[in-house]
């Protein structure tokens, strides 16, 4: 089975609890209005990898890294891939963290989401309303968005310990890459 990324980052601080391993899928269907990611929307974009590689990937960082996040792009349109990658982070005794834009109790009678959520700790849902934008709360963009803890792992506390960030890197090609949740556009306007 493959799985199409359009990136990820081995090593970061800014997405989800503690040092993580974030994953951006490719593809989706959601298409929220003003999405920092649209560029993710294509489901022929980024590069397909075999699960078992990439599960290696993430095995060969399991001593640096709390955990995985699954951002997007929409992680629940590759369902499959996304349960058996899950499985064997939760297995290698890490976290888990999913992003997605669709609700969860539209979700919650599909069989796959039934199957994905017994490997996550915390589910992030909802789509970024760019009229509801609020940076106030950890990793969500807009305030319609909701946390649901699902393992003893984490609870509430998380949402005001953590504080929104962003971090900048660039590349050996200089390509400057920007992650994390906070307005983006701020700090475009410093970079000119």
């Amino acid at each position: 089975m493959d799985i199409r990324i359009n990136s990820y980052i081995p090593i970061t601080d800014v997405e989800g609890v503690g040092t993580r391993f974030a994953i951006w899928v490719q593809g989706c269907s959601i298409h929220c209005k003003g999405c920092a990611n649209s560029h993710m929307w294509n489901f022929d974009g980024g590069t397909a990898y075999k699960v078992i590689d990439f599960i290696e990937l993430i095995k060969s960082y399991k001593d640096k890294i709390e955990g995985i996040t699954w951002l997007g792009g929409e992680p629940t349109e590759q369902i499959k891939a996304v349960i058996e990658i899950s499985k064997a982070v939760q297995e290698l005794g890490l976290s888990v963290i999913l992003f997605t834009g669709n609700e969860f109790k539209y979700l919650e009678n599909n069989a796959d989401f039934q199957e994905v959520i017994k490997y996550v700790d915390i589910l992030i849902d909802g789509r970024y309303e760019q009229d509801k934008t609020d940076y106030s709360r950890a990793w969500v963009g807009s305030s319609n968005q909701n946390y649901y803890f699902l393992t003893d792992r984490y609870n509430e506390s998380v949402i005001t310990e953590y504080k929104n960030k962003i971090e900048v890197r660039i590349n050996p090609d200089n390509k400057i890459i920007m992650t994390g949740m906070g307005d983006f556009s701020k700090l475009s306007e410093l970079a000119r």
